[in-house]
């Protein structure tokens, strides 16, 4: 079966580093025109750099994902470089612990904004264009588009100091859902990898903050590893390529089999 998403054009944003950066190269050493998008210049910049492709294929735009305007303008810039939108990978996300007591705690606003709000009004710009780019070629069968959400198995399990995060996971994972119905009509599908035990930026800092981190993650992985942040790479690309085609809606599991497990520690009897 091929993942062939060759000569498409893709905006990946979180695309500086974790497992946003490893998507866009995904994508770029698949043959497809990619948007590099992130807060991070610098990083950005040094990224592209550091690929064999020139700018025929690889771009980057520097910019807060959660302003409306910044969201504009890197739609435009990609459509200046490539003409059209094919794939959107809303890759852009943040991870806060918090106290789900403290009332004075702005995390949930912080996340909601960050992880569901900012993508939700991204991928309903970018769809505009898809839809728009259908109708002028006179397009009527076939995939229009492909949007990818990464979100968490935090969505589905619970733990009091990531409620805040763990909220935004699961009402993105609504939110996919939801906009899968809504673009269905239009030939626009919609998935989620929810990720889990993969070396995210987020879960390299923490393991420099925890060195039993890792020891913990592993005995709760039933594949017993942390992944390599390619593996939600080669998963991305599956779910953008028509081999995916009659795929949309679903909140596809990465994480060695972790959100499987009961979590009490307990034995149940």
């Amino acid at each position: 079966m091929s993942f062939s998403i060759a000569g498409k054009t893709a905006i990946v944003t979180g695309a500086a580093n974790g497992v946003g950066l490893a998507i866009a190269r995904k994508f770029l050493d698949a043959g497809a025109n990619v948007m590099f998008a992130d807060m991070d210049e610098e990083r950005l910049r040094d990224e592209i750099g550091k690929s064999d492709a020139d700018a025929s294929t690889a771009r980057y735009f520097a910019g807060d994902i959660r302003e409306k305007l910044t969201q504009a303008n890197l739609l435009s810039a990609t459509i200046d470089a490539f003409e059209h939108v094919d794939i959107l990978v809303n890759g852009s996300r943040q991870v806060l612990f918090s106290d789900p007591l403290d009332r004075n705690d702005e995390s949930m606003d912080i996340l909601l904004q960050q992880n569901l709000l900012s993508n939700l009004r991204l991928s309903q710009l970018v769809a505009e264009r898809m839809i728009q780019q259908a109708e002028e070629a006179g397009e009527t069968e076939g995939s229009v588009g492909a949007i990818v959400n990464l979100s968490s198995v935090a969505g589905q399990r619970t733990r009091p100091d990531l409620m805040a995060y763990s909220v935004s996971c699961a009402a993105l994972d609504q939110t996919t859902r939801s906009l899968a119905v809504a673009l269905a009509p239009h030939r626009i599908r919609v998935n989620a990898i929810a990720f889990g035990s993969v070396m995210s930026a987020s879960l390299q800092k923490a393991l420099k903050d925890d060195k039993g981190l890792r020891d913990a993650i592993c005995d709760a992985t039933p594949l017993g590893r942390i992944a390599p942040a390619s593996e939600v790479a080669e998963a991305a690309q599956f779910l953008a390529s028509d081999s995916a085609c009659f795929i949309t809606g679903e909140v596809l599991r990465v994480d060695g089999g972790r959100s499987i497990l009961d979590a009490v520690v307990a034995s149940a009897h």
